[in-house]
């Protein structure tokens, strides 16, 4: 194991990861320290994965990185993960960082990442996804998101109910774990009145979530923050996201001290490329499981889009087209589908015929971009379209010139 020199909080979970590590290292880079941020996968650029104060390293300093580590390994073989998380923690120790903050690329207890004892880790949540490395069910898989968790060392989980495993884990090496609901708790503030006594369906406690303006968070203790902005990034999983980096950052405090002022200017500065990211009547949403699809839906409900949505979906072969689609039907108005490259790339054919097995009709095309163009030509009126199933499929659009669509940044 590397020495945890910096101070080091790592992320892990299934979904959410990205917008925790950069929230937590948003707050930290207002604070008054210097930050380095490590992020996968990429949307466009490699440079977003490593970021030092916010802002992607340049070309010419990845390069020396990789030299750097190219030169050390000798006969040692790197994956390409591996590879580049030596690059980034190198470029980190070079910049002399105050704190590093750190996502897991696949799991936790194997990862890459994993190599630095964590000041702290946080487990956003745990779905089922990436099932032929990591388990079939929760339980196997909770088992390896734990293994970020360190001895005697503040351990997050933004989820009230985790696997045994997870919390089997915890106990064994005593880590003091810190769940959502337990001993973290994300509210909303006073001044907010239910629209009704009891939200019965899903939906409705999405259209009352849509109308909460601030919310409270309360830790461990007499620990509290009060009429907090909403994060940047919108929906219910972004405040629980958002609490756990708060539980991590108050744990954190003795080593770490934050002002209030550096959460409550981070909060509603919160963006990430392709997580619900809003261009005009367009939305990229990189939502590629069962899970993020959920979230993404209530968040289409949450701002009226049901019924009105043109979608616009790519899928790799190994992911759970049936339970996307399923979660995403009832807002649709029309479906395309476009081919992804690579071996492990469903064609828009084949993926047209595994969305029918969750009711969505609709047409195929030889590659995204290809069905964006059909899509957005079709959307009319009060249509919006959503471009989503993979990293890969909203790159395509994201790459597209978007002048000449008339599309403008709201």
């Amino acid at each position: 194991m590397l020495a945890s020199t910096p101070p080091t909080l790592i992320v892990g979970g299934t979904n959410g990861k990205g917008s925790s590590v950069t929230l937590a290292a948003s707050i930290y880079h207002r604070a008054a320290y210097r930050v380095g941020r490590y992020t996968s996968p990429h949307l466009l650029d490699y440079n977003e994965r490593i970021a030092i104060d916010e802002q992607p390293v340049e070309d010419a300093e990845l390069c020396r990185a990789f030299t750097a580590i190219e030169q050390a390994r000798g006969e040692i073989a790197l994956t390409y993960f591996e590879f580049g998380t030596l690059a980034a923690l190198w470029l980190f120790r070079e910049a002399a960082v105050d704190v590093q903050v750190l996502e897991v690329g696949l799991g936790g207890r194997l990862d890459a990442v994993n190599i630095v004892d964590a000041s702290c880790a946080l487990v956003t949540n745990i779905g089922l996804d990436h099932r032929d490395w990591l388990g079939d069910d929760h339980e196997a898989i909770g088992y390896e998101k734990a293994g970020i968790f360190r001895a005697h060392r503040p351990a997050i989980c933004v989820q009230t109910d985790p696997p045994n495993s997870l919390l089997r884990h915890a106990a064994a090496i005593e880590a003091p774990l810190q769940l959502l609901g337990r001993d973290f708790f994300a509210e909303p503030s006073s001044e907010y009145e239910p629209l009704s006594e009891r939200a019965d369906t899903r939906a409705q406690r999405t259209t009352e979530r849509a109308h909460v303006q601030h919310w409270d968070w309360r830790g461990p203790g007499s620990a509290r923050l009060e009429r907090l902005p909403l994060p940047g990034l919108g929906g219910r999983a972004q405040i629980d996201n958002a609490a756990g980096v708060l539980a991590a950052i108050h744990a954190l405090q003795p080593q770490l001290p934050v002002p209030e002022e550096a959460i409550r200017v981070a909060l509603p500065s919160l963006r990430l490329r392709g997580r619900y990211e809003r261009i005009g009547r367009l939305i990229l949403d990189v939502a590629h499981n069962a899970e993020a699809a959920a979230v993404l839906a209530d968040n289409l409900r949450a701002d009226g889009f049901e019924g009105r949505v043109v979608l616009v979906l790519g899928m790799l072969a190994d992911k759970p087209v049936t339970e996307v689609c399923a979660a995403l039907a009832p807002l649709l108005r029309r479906a395309y589908f476009g081919g992804l490259p690579g071996a492990r790339g469903l064609d828009g054919e084949q993926l047209r015929l595994r969305a029918l097995e969750a009711g969505v009709v609709g047409d195929s095309d030889a590659s995204v971009e290809s069905a964006f163009a059909r899509a957005w030509h079709a959307a009319e009126g009060d249509a919006i379209v959503l471009v989503c199933g993979s990293f890969l499929t909203v790159a395509a659009v994201a790459r597209l010139n978007f002048e000449s669509l008339d599309l403008k940044t709201e």
